[in-house]
């Protein structure tokens, strides 16, 4: 890390009180006095409202970024990049130019497509039936498409949307934080101490993300020259140079030197696909997400075996509000586990899956009774989500990541790109559906989305939390569409996460507190097995919310859980 200087920006009370969540969590908080159940705070976070257009991001300093371009007469694609290019600064342990993209666009008459970024994995693998690493050179095998997803969106909003922004003005704010420093986040202040132990073993990230070894603080000023100088570059070059220029050879040198397999011929084969929407109905309406191999089809069927029931007519937060959700998602993950993967290599049924038949029967397989087993293996990842609508009413929803927090740990020689770790999501096994072969694309948990109404854009939306990503996003839209609720009330409700979490190995359903003791006793009855977690706990994911009202209003929030800020013109 560049050096750091004292504290000139203390992280806010709701930062300081996120952070000290995440620690709690951290510890394996799984049992707490019943008193505590009655201590949940009341929402944080504000509820943004515009007719001019809305950002939403994980981190305020990015947010802003995209409301600055809205302001200059930038459209809703434009707002997007600047968002994630300066988050690729702020807050680099989630997300980066080396790591993979996924971005839902629509106009606001519903003329919509998606790009799903994926790197494929390198032309020459490593022979020797051996497990791929979580972290390291050997993690670090799959291309990272998020640059060509902004490419292409860029070209797109220049020829369809008439962008009037510059490529290179999208940047400026990132290579000024870059090269100038940001008061540096609790959340990346945690998740060094989180992997302090690890680090150790990671040169890379003690060379650009420490203060010669030691961790820095919350606040504290922080720089990545070297990041900076590449963004100056993909600025005055275009987003191709990441693959095929200068630039590209330089990272293609850098990973072959920290021992990955990608060459710059892998770099140069990369590019974001542009697909049209998955849909199903929901309530009228209609959902939208990716295409396989993302989990888009996952979200897609658990809220289509919702669609099945009267959602509305149970009380929300109730234990049968947890159960029906919870049991719907369980089904889905089991579709999701048999089918998922790079449609190029193995047959994905998507109609199949989607279909009236297939989930009438799901739906009619759920027991209001009783929880069904669950055996199953919990995938971990970290994300954020970016939201943008312009005041034309086109509107962006964004994903991006580098996987794991702090991606592979390897970063690409001296252009300060942390590389991400995705192709850790393979297998080994030649008998499973994701067995890793040579440009083939890994399993994708990012699944950011839209709500169609009357065939037109309703809500835009997305979260962090790999496995969590469905469903925290059932809990989000069920409270949005179901019961009316405004984003950030819906955000700010207590949520589930099944599955196993970095700090409980338990396949068991993590509640937060804030649910009510009376709703814990009774999902345990039904033979869910429970695990507290605090109240407003980063665990239950960070979604971002925008909705366009009826009458041309934005409305929109960022969880807060997280340091996140909508912000509308």
């Amino acid at each position: 890390m560049d050096r750091s200087e004292s504290p000139h920006h203390p992280a806010s009370a709701g930062s300081r009180r996120a952070l000290l969540l995440i620690s709690a969590a951290a510890l394996g908080a799984t049992t707490m006095p019943s008193r505590l159940f009655a201590e949940a705070s009341a929402p944080r976070g504000a509820l943004a409202q515009s007719r001019q257009g809305m950002v939403t991001s994980p981190h305020d300093l990015a947010s802003e970024a995209g409301r600055e371009v809205l302001r200059g007469g930038g459209n809703a694609i434009e707002a997007a990049i600047a968002i994630n290019a300066t988050l690729c600064v702020t807050y680099p342990h989630f997300c980066g130019l080396g790591g993979d993209a996924f971005m839902i666009v629509s106009d606001r008459n519903g003329a919509s497509f998606t790009l799903s970024g994926i790197g494929q994995a390198a032309s020459k693998l490593p022979q020797d039936g051996q497990p791929i690493p979580l972290r390291g050179p050997g993690s670090a095998i799959t291309a990272a498409a998020a640059v060509d997803t902004w490419e292409q969106a860029f070209t797109y909003s220049q020829r369809a949307w008439g962008g009037r922004q510059s490529w290179k003005g999208l940047f400026q704010r990132a290579i000024t934080y870059a090269a100038e420093g940001f008061p540096l986040t609790p959340s990346q202040r945690f998740w060094a101490n989180f992997r302090a132990k690890e680090i150790g073993n990671w040169p890379d990230i003690v060379r650009v993300f420490t203060a010669e070894g030691r961790i820095p603080e919350a606040g504290e000023i922080f720089r990545q020259s070297d990041l900076a100088r590449t963004l100056t570059t993909l600025a005055a070059n275009g987003g191709r140079d990441f693959y095929e220029g200068e630039l590209a050879q330089r990272i293609a040198r850098g990973l072959q030197q920290a021992g990955s397999p990608l060459t710059a011929d892998d770099l140069a084969r990369c590019r974001a696909r542009n697909e049209s929407a998955l849909r199903v109905p929901y309530r009228g309406g209609e959902l939208i997400s990716l295409r396989p191999p993302t989990q888009g089809l996952t979200t897609l069927e658990i809220m289509g075996v919702l669609d099945r029931f009267d959602v509305a007519s149970l009380p929300e937060g109730s234990a049968d509000y947890y159960h029906l959700l919870v049991e719907a998602v369980k089904l889905a993950f089991i579709d999701r586990n048999r089918f998922i993967a790079d449609p190029d290599f193995v047959d994905v049924p998507v109609e199949r899956l989607l279909s009236a038949s297939h989930l009438d029967a799901q739906a009619r397989s759920i027991d209001p009774r009783n929880a069904a087993h669950w055996p199953h293996v919990f995938k971990t990842g970290d994300t954020v989500f970016i939201g943008a609508v312009d005041r034309d009413g086109n509107c962006v929803s964004l994903l991006q990541t580098v996987y794991f927090d702090w991606g592979s740990g390897v970063v690409a020689g001296d252009t300060g790109i942390l590389w991400h770790n995705r192709g850790a999501s393979f297998s080994v096994d030649a008998n499973s559906i994701n067995v890793v072969r040579p440009g083939k694309r890994p399993f994708h948990t990012l699944n950011p989305g839209m709500y169609f109404k009357n065939g037109r854009p309703n809500l835009l939306y997305g979260t962090q939390g790999a496995d969590g990503q469905p469903q925290t996003l059932s809990a989000v839209l069920t409270r949005l569409i179901d019961y009316g609720m405004d984003p950030l009330t819906a955000l700010a409700r207590p949520r589930f996460l099944l599955g196993k979490t970095f700090s409980d190995n338990r396949d068991s359903l993590k509640l937060e507190l804030d649910a009510g003791q009376a709703v814990f006793e009774e999902l345990k009855a039904r033979g869910h097995e429970i695990s507290p977690i605090p109240a407003q706990s980063p665990l239950a994911g960070h979604p971002g919310a925008i909705r366009i009202e009826d009458d041309g209003r934005f409305v929109g929030a960022h969880d807060p859980r997280s340091d996140g800020l909508a912000l509308g013109l």
